[in-house]
């Protein structure tokens, strides 16, 4: 087996070039204190040489590494990666480079993701929290090593924590409010892990619009669906179909599921929105592809990336009297023609 390339290292070129390793450091880090002729000379050798710098020695040199841990759930559908693109590209105009790790909805590997950055040496962490986890030692082991932590999306209730949300409440009661000023009596929710901030104030307010309408809450037109995808959707639909009596519309928590509720529509002649409203939450690419448009929820992704950014950067300038901060966007629903009875069209409100 043929041996790696040494790595060549900034004691290497100090030989070459017959200085001092501080002086090479400090050129390489355009310090204004070495000549540009000298720093020419240094960036010269350093191309020559394909001379790769080592960040994790730098981090460990200043106490800084100018890297940003970022953990999401999954980066399936376009919720996630509109908030990571947010966060990268704010966060490289403020000078950071972003870490993205993926948990899968593990807790476990959620836990080996903060270690992993933790040895890294990363300045803070951006974290969507998996639908497993129920404890949160290993976030507090970040803010133990006072680095700045700060939740987007789905957050855990601890004191003094950081993070920028959704009005997750405030979105689905507009969708039943549309649904009910539609004339849907017997509506149905396909509901997400009650576990999750997200999905629970989604059933909340489902519940919520019910009573404020003297409506009754049925068991029934509840499901509690184990995945966000168009197959659990698909499922969800057929056992809808099956009760005595079907709904008249169904809010999903998530659009992947409502797609797939209305394929089964469609396969068995049922119209939406005439015979059954349809409308998921998340504002998804293809929600605007299928045939009727599917009422859904934009969730300002790419604005709650670039706002979790702004919370790091303002807890790394933090004082002993800083108060962590909970920022809440506003949900924006989208009123297509898979929930609009008589004229078609787009609307939108905030």
């Amino acid at each position: 087996m043929a041996k790696a390339p040494k790595r060549i290292s900034i004691a290497d070129l100090a030989q070459e070039l017959g200085l001092s390793v501080s002086t090479i450091s400090r050129a390489l880090n355009n310090a204004s204190d070495v000549s540009k002729t000298t720093k020419e000379q240094v960036w010269e050798l350093a191309r020559k040489l394909n001379f790769q710098p080592n960040s994790l020695a730098a981090a460990l040199r200043s106490g800084r590494s100018n890297m940003l841990g970022v953990i999401v759930p999954h980066i399936n559908g376009a919720f996630f990666p509109e908030v990571v693109h947010g966060i990268e590209a704010l966060a490289t105009t403020a000078g950071f480079n972003v870490m993205i790790c993926q948990s899968n909805e593990d807790v476990e590997q959620e836990r080996k993701h903060v270690e992993a950055l933790l040895k890294a040496q990363i300045d803070g962490v951006l974290v969507s929290m998996s639908n497993t986890t129920r404890t949160f030692e290993h976030f507090e082991r970040i803010r133990e090593k006072a680095l700045p932590l700060v939740f987007f999306d789905r957050m855990p209730e601890l004191p003094q924590v950081c993070g920028v949300i959704l009005d997750d409440y405030r979105g689905a009661y507009q969708v039943m409010e549309h649904l009910l000023a539609q004339g849907c009596r017997r509506i149905a929710h396909f509901a997400g892990p009650q576990t999750i901030n997200t999905t629970y104030n989604r059933h909340q307010a489902y519940r919520a619009a019910l009573l404020a309408h003297n409506l009754p809450y049925q068991e029934e037109l509840v499901i509690n669906l184990k995945k966000s995808s168009t197959e659990a959707g698909a499922a969800a639909m057929q056992q809808l179909l099956a009760l005595p009596e079907r709904p008249d519309a169904v809010f999903s928590a998530y659009d992947f599921p409502a797609g797939g509720a209305l394929a089964v529509l469609e396969a068995q002649g049922i119209r939406v929105p005439d015979d059954m409203a349809l409308t998921g939450f998340s504002n998804e690419p293809f929600t605007t592809m299928v045939r009727p448009q599917l009422t859904s929820v934009d969730q300002r992704g790419r604005q709650m990336g670039e706002t979790a950014v702004q919370l790091f950067l303002q807890l790394l300038k933090r004082t002993d009297t800083y108060v962590g901060q909970r920022i809440v966007l506003k949900p924006k629903l989208i009123i297509r023609d898979s929930s609009r009875h008589g004229l078609g069209g787009t609307k939108e409100l905030t």
